[in-house]
This record gives structure tokens, C-alpha cells and sequence, in this order.
């Protein structure tokens, strides 16, 4: 068809980038529908979007922030390097932490789509956290491992796994000689594929419809639309220089006193410009704590981004803004082989992400966000072992549950946020689900009450799960953060309640468990799990006295609590003693 590149206008953007979300909503849809890990088809762990050709994140509406905002173009550069002579029906497996990715356990399948006369327009990315990818235990959280040779993950820098549609076997053998679930491994990467080629199919449709040059023209318009939206809200913000330190827990491999992650900022609102300074951190440790390039950009990005103005577009346009400093050997920065990646999606990551919203608090109210919540409490970790049902092995991440959102300028911490990481966007574990596909018995699960940061908009409280095998031993991997260092509130608003790791015994008592381990839990005990709570924004005595007897009647705060930390008298008929509140809180002040 004859194609002529015009400017679109407002209508016509909005249209062709909904339309763009639109395909990339399919691609996730399709993957959910046909995962066949719970990681996937429950938990929905995993990341579909569209870039341009040079990788430039063009639409990813059912995409975690941090498996996206750190990147997809060194992959792409990757696959243009090996594989100069790529063509439609070709696909790209890749999962290495030192080209691109965000760490071994997330495999992404890449389709280049081609036009009509061989030519590489965009491309179609599927990301999935796999239950199992041959590590050296059954976990995919390897926070122990001081390299990647006991880490144990199968690597593979951008590997052809299709050619003319249909599978490389090489490859294929390969993944089930070492993973412990091959048929669970195979369903999943064909929900992967099935994704990303679900995303080629439709953007050759939309292309016979409006032209391939008239596409490129809407991706750089979009992104330079997008770029000006950032630019505007950076604008808006104070110009200055503003830092904060987020502390994880010490484990095996870090300093006796956790890894202090320190975040510098500086907010340049006449240049529209903010520039994110990691270089002032620790060299890489000896443990699977180490962040990747994609994860410390993106967790710097997130931490931004939930920092300024929502409705700006999260693409490559808008991360023109946004300079992240980054330096070699570095645990938030550049891993050199063969440094270990293996947790480098959540623990650290978070705590990048918690730092620099906390920085940017620092600049005036109304801005940035408190910390969230920790992760990976026991609720959530990689159980495995033999299931007496059935007699075959299976290998898992649970998400049984976490809270996890923190206190922001205008509301309370997200319920299900789970992390900073995933912005909410995985979804948490039925309960009767997981005791069908694990065998295991949740025994409780309850949000625990005076929880929370308390804030002038608060954070989600704590979380506790008690669960255990059923007939059976059951193994369960966890990097447990925040025993120690629990999330922090700003500008006034209070710390949550820490998280913990302990297991019941067959005699009723209760023992601590280490906040990193692969421990076994036989038949007759239990795994306690709580999960931190989140920290809260501003002065508690400023929050409104209707909404904290809200969480009274709710049960996230007691009637002491109202009254100690935010102030208000709570009447033996549940009502708002409005005179006793008024002087409490004149006396305080």
C-alpha cells in the first residue's frame, strides 16, 4: 500500500497508543490464560510489551515497572550482534543478568517482527519469572549463592529458539535435561512464545491498515509527547540536591550492618531533568543480592515515577528525562562475571526504589512516597519437593500473600502492592488454589492490627500467613528483608512493623527461622509468615479522624492506638469524641 507519514493529531495519538496497549493487554492475556506455573497462571509474574527496533520501550500495559523500565535495547543490540541475519520466524531466548537482564530467573522470549521486504521494524517482548531455571537448589531467590557457578542458572545471551516457526531443539533439550519440571518449564515458555508471537500477528495487522512509515512516525511522536509530558512535570518540582539511605538486613555475604544503599538526586526543573546518583554504594558482595544495570535503572526510575505526576506515559520518551549514574563492581550498579544476580529483581532493588522516593520527599510535601514494604517473607517463597498425591516433583513460588504499599502525599499504602518492584501489578494466591496445585494447608491469614506507618496518610499494615505440608516434607527457599530495617515513614509519618520468619513445631512451640535459607519443613510443622507493614507520610496527627475510625472499625489500628499515636477519642459506641479529639491534639501541639 502507498504510505505518507504525516503528524497526528491528539485524537489520533490517543487512539494509536491505546490501540498499542491494547496489543500488548493481549499479549498478557495470552499468557496468563496458558502459563502453566502458578508463578504465571496465578501469580502473574510476568511482563509482555512492544519496542521499537532499536528496543525502545514503545507500549507495555501489563508489565511490571521493574522488568521494563530498565531497558530492553542492550537485548536487542545482543540479538542484532549474534544474529545479523534475522528474519521473520525467528525467536530469541534470553535470561543473562550481564546483557540486558533483569537476573537468570526472568526468561524473555524476543520476536522481531519484519516487514514485507525483510525490514526490522519492532519488536515483541514476553517476560516470565520462571518457577525453576537449573539452579543449584530449588529456588529461584539464590540469595546465599556467592557466584554464578553456585548459583547454577542455566545463562542464555540472546539464543535463537525458533527459526521459521518452529523450535530449536538443541535449545529445548537443553532446558529439560536441567530443569526439575521440563513439562512445567515447556507449557511455559510456550505461553511465552505464544505471547510474543500474538504481539507480531497484530502489529502486521495494524501495520496493513496504516502503513509501516505511518507507525514509526506515531512511536517518535509518541515518544516525544511523552518526553514533554515528563519534562512538564519535572517543572513543577523544587530545584535541588536531596539524598537518603535505605538499609537492608544483614545475610550471608553483606557487612555485618546490612547494605546501606544510598540514593543522590539532583532536580533540575529549568533543564527538566533528574539525574539519580548510585555510584556512592559498596562494591559487588559475594551473594545473589547484586543488582543488574536493568534493575538498579528501573528501581531508580520506579522511585521517580511514583514520585511526580501519574498520568505521565511510562516509555522511552519519558526516560529521556531521567539519568540514572550507574558505575562497574558496584551492588546497585554494573556486575562484572561472575558475580551473582540471582535476587536482584526485589531485595536491593526495592530498597533503590524506597530511597529514592524518600529523596524526593525530602524536596517539599506533596512529593515523593514513604518505603514500602520488604519482601521475600516465607509467604512468598520457592517450595518444592515431592507431592504425595500424585508421586511427581514440583517446584514453585507461592504468593500466599503481602501487603506491602506505603503512605503517598494524597492516600494510604496500596493493600496488594506486594513490593515497589511489581507496583501491584502480580496478583496474590488464592488460598484454596495453591493447597490444590501444592500440598499444603494455610491455617491462618490475617493483616495484624497497629501494623502500619502511621502517617497523616498511612501505610498497609503487616501481614501474617501460617501454613504448612500436608503428608509430606516440603522445602521452601525465602530472602527475607526487613527483620531488622523495617520500612520508614517521611515527613513526619511513622516506621511499620517488622517483618519475620518462624516455624511452628510439632510440640506447639515456636522457633525463629533465618531470614535466608532453604529449610525444611516435615509433615507436623508449620512456616509463620509475616510480612512488613509500610510506611506512612506526614504527621499521624494531621490524618483525618474519620478515616482512622475507619481502620478502627476495619481492624487495622486498636482504639489505643487512635488515640496515642493519631490522637482521636473513639467513643464505647464507635463514635468520634470531637471535643476530647480537638484538645488531645492541641495539647500536643
Amino acid at each position: 500500500m502507498n504510505e505518507k507519514t504525516h503528524s497526528f493529531d491528539g485524537a489520533k495519538m490517543a487512539i494509536l497508543s491505546n490501540r498499542l496497549e491494547g496489543i500488548a493487554r493481549k499479549m498478557g492475556n495470552t499468557l496468563l490464560r496458558t502459563g502453566r506455573s502458578g508463578v504465571l497462571n496465578r501469580a502473574q509474574d510476568f511482563s509482555c510489551c512492544l519496542t521499537t527496533a532499536d528496543g525502545e520501550l514503545l507500549a507495555a500495559a501489563v508489565s511490571l515497572p521493574v522488568h521494563v523500565l530498565g531497558g530492553i535495547e542492550p537485548i536487542i543490540g545482543l540479538m542484532r550482534e549474534y544474529h545479523p541475519g534475522a528474519k521473520r520466524g525467528d525467536a530469541f531466548l534470553h535470561n543473562s543478568p550481564f546483557h540486558g537482564n533483569t537476573h537468570s530467573a526472568d526468561h524473555i522470549i524476543v520476536v522481531p517482527i519484519f516487514d514485507e521486504d525483510g525490514n526490522h521494524r519492532l519488536n515483541a517482548v514476553a517476560k516470565a519469572h520462571q518457577a525453576d531455571i537449573g539452579n543449584s537448589v530449588p529456588t529461584t531467590y539464590f540469595g546465599t549463592a556467592r557466584d554464578v557457578y553456585e548459583e547454577g542458572a542455566l545463562l542464555f545471551p540472546c539464543v535463537k529458539i525458533q527459526q521459521d516457526y518452529k523450535d530449536v531443539g538443541d535449545i529445548i533439550r537443553i532446558c529439560e535435561m536441567r530443569i526439575r519440571v521440563p513439562e512445567q518449564w515447556y507449557g511455559d515458555y510456550l505461553a511465552m512464545l505464544g505471547a510474543a508471537r500474538i504481539g507480531e500477528r497484530e502489529i502486521i495487522s495494524m501495520a496493513a491498515e496504516i502503513g509501516w512509515d505511518s507507525l514509526q512516525q506515531f512511536s517518535s511522536q509518541w515518544f516525544d509527547y511523552s518526553e514533554n509530558r515528563m519534562e512538564s512535570a519535572i517543572r513543577q518540582l523544587p530545584e535541588g540536591k536531596t539524598e537518603a539511605t535505605s538499609t537492608h538486613d544483614p545475610m550471608p555475604g553483606t557487612p555485618e550492618d546490612g547494605v546501606h544503599v544510598k540514593v543522590k538526586i539532583e532536580v533540575k526543573p529549568k533543564e527538566g531533568k533528574i539525574i539519580v546518583d548510585l555510584r556512592d554504594n559498596i562494591d559487588c558482595i559475594p551473594s545473589g543480592l547484586n543488582l543488574t544495570v536493568a534493575t538498579a535503572t528501573a528501581e531508580a526510575m520506579i522511585g521517580i515515577y511514583n514520585s511526580i505526576d501519574h498520568t505521565v506515559p511510562r516509555n522511552a520518551g519519558s526516560n529521556r528525562r531521567i539519568q540514572v549514574l550507574l558505575r562497574e563492581n558496584c551492588v546497585v550498579g554494573i556486575p562484572k562475571h561472575p558475580t551473582s544476580c540471582s535476587v536482584a529483581t526485589t531485595n536491593i532493588a526495592d530498597r533503590v526504589a524506597n530511597a529514592t522516593q524518600c529523596a524526593m520527599s525530602k524536596l517539599g510535601d506533596g512529593i515523593g512516597m514513604a518505603e514500602c514494604a520488604t519482601i521475600i517473607p516465607p509467604a512468598i517463597g520457592v517450595i518444592s519437593g515431592i507431592d504425595p498425591r500424585s508421586g511427581k516433583r514440583y517446584v514453585n513460588q507461592l504468593i500466599l500473600g503481602v501487603t506491602g504499599g506505603a503512605g503517598t502525599p494524597h492516600g494510604d499504602g496500596w493493600l496488594t502492592l506486594a513490593h515497589v518492584g511489581n507496583a501491584g501489578m502480580s496478583r496474590q494466591d488464592s488460598v484454596e488454589m495453591a493447597e490444590l496445585y501444592q500440598p499444603i494447608q494455610v491455617h491462618r491469614k490475617t493483616m495484624l492490627a497497629d501494623s502500619e506507618g502511621a502517617g497523616k496518610h498511612r501505610g498497609s499494615p503487616a501481614l501474617l500467613i501460617e501454613y504448612g505440608p500436608v503428608d509430606c516434607d516440603c522445602e521452601i527457599g525465602y530472602v527475607c528483608d526487613g527483620i531488622i530495617n523495617a520500612p520508614k515513614g517521611v515527613r513526619g509519618g511513622g516506621a511499620a512493623w517488622p517483618a519475620e520468619a518462624k516455624k511452628r513445631l510439632a510440640d506447639g512451640s515456636i522457633t525463629n527461622l533465618p531470614a535466608v535459607t532453604q529449610a525444611v519443613i516435615n509433615p507436623d510443622e508449620n512456616v509463620i509468615s509475616i510480612s512488613s507493614g509500610a510506611g506512612g507520610y506526614g504527621d499521624p496527627v494531621e490524618r483525618v479522624p474519620e478515616k482512622v475510625l475507619h481502620d478502627v472499625l476495619e481492624g487495622y489500628i486498636s482504639e489505643k492506638r487512635a488515640k496515642e499515636v493519631y490522637r482521636v477519642v473513639i467513643t464505647e459506641n464507635m463514635k468520634i469524641d470531637d471535643v476530647a479529639t480537638e484538645n488531645l491534639r492541641k495539647e500536643l501541639h
